[in-house]
């Protein structure tokens, strides 16, 4: 079997090496060398492409990972429109990371997969487009909607240590996650077999207000609790696409992920996923 993951980052790369391990050969295609020399690090094969502008000369495979993020601008992933015209043809899995934007702002209530999108940001809008690219492209294709993904060095270590503000529990919504360990072992997964469903809430099921977040991760770095702004003030100090995030509330479920794949999430208590990722976390400099 050939794995091709396109968009081999930080969860690529823990893909990759699962399916080293399985036996597969695997190519992981990166922009920069420094990417590549993780993916060969794990036994994989590194292509280094520029998506938007590169000839796209991708090997044939039998799974396919694309976890290459939109083009910046317009209402449609252009980006991955071209590597998918590249491809000799419809492998026989395919694994697309989305993210949980595409249901747009829910004002806090549960969502599940039958509740349909309602992208609101053109970032939100490419992200429906791919996820139907996709989908239309192989007929095994799975799209796992994602939230907020952490890990070692994917934590706000640094805005707490610098007691930059956060918005209050009032103004504020739900928040969802996943660590990124749980996000590459269910990439995996549903990526070596037919699934039921052909799209899944990759979360780990336990929305909270963003407060409680930081105010763990607060905690175990033994430093005061970010202090708390307005939504007033929070336009006025914080970026577009930061406010673009905090406007949208929602509680993901996952029940049907954890139906259909049977699998066991190593950190869907974010506490602990918290407290992994810090262990693991290189020192800032």
């Amino acid at each position: 079997m050939h794995s091709l993951i396109v968009g081999c980052g930080d969860t690529g790369v823990r893909v990759a090496a699962r399916a080293v391990a399985a036996g597969d050969t695997v190519t992981g295609v990166v922009r920069s060398a420094q990417s590549a020399a993780r993916v060969r690090a794990v036994g994989a094969h590194a292509l280094v492409l520029d998506l938007d502008h590169d000839t796209l000369d991708l090997p044939a495979c039998d799974r396919l990972f694309y976890f290459a993020p939109p083009q910046r601008e317009g209402e449609t992933d252009t980006r991955m429109r071209r590597v998918l015209s590249a491809m000799t043809g419809a492998p026989r899995f395919a694994v697309y990371i989305s993210t949980s934007g595409v249901y747009g702002d829910c004002a806090g209530e549960w969502v599940d997969e039958d509740r349909p999108v309602n992208a609101e940001s053109d970032r939100a809008k490419r992200r429906v487009d791919a996820e139907q690219q996709m989908l239309e492209f192989c007929s095994h294709a799975c799209v796992l909607r994602a939230p907020g993904i952490y890990g070692p060095n994917r934590l706000p270590v640094q805005r707490v240590l610098d007691g930059t503000p956060i918005l209050n529990d009032a103004d504020g919504g739900f928040s969802n996650r996943i660590h990124i360990d749980d996000l590459a072992a269910i990439a995996w997964r549903v990526g070596t077999r037919v699934m039921p469903h052909r799209v899944y809430n990759a979360s780990d099921g336990h929305p909270t207000g963003l407060g409680i977040y930081y105010d763990t991760l607060s905690h175990m770095l033994d430093v005061e609790s970010p202090p708390r702004i307005s939504w007033a003030e929070a336009e006025q100090r914080f970026s577009a696409m930061r406010l673009s995030f905090l406007r949208e509330s929602r509680r993901l479920r996952n029940q049907r992920l954890l139906t259909d794949s049977g699998y066991v999430f190593s950190f869907a208590d974010f506490r602990d996923g918290l407290a992994a990722s810090l262990r693991a976390q290189a020192p800032l400099d």
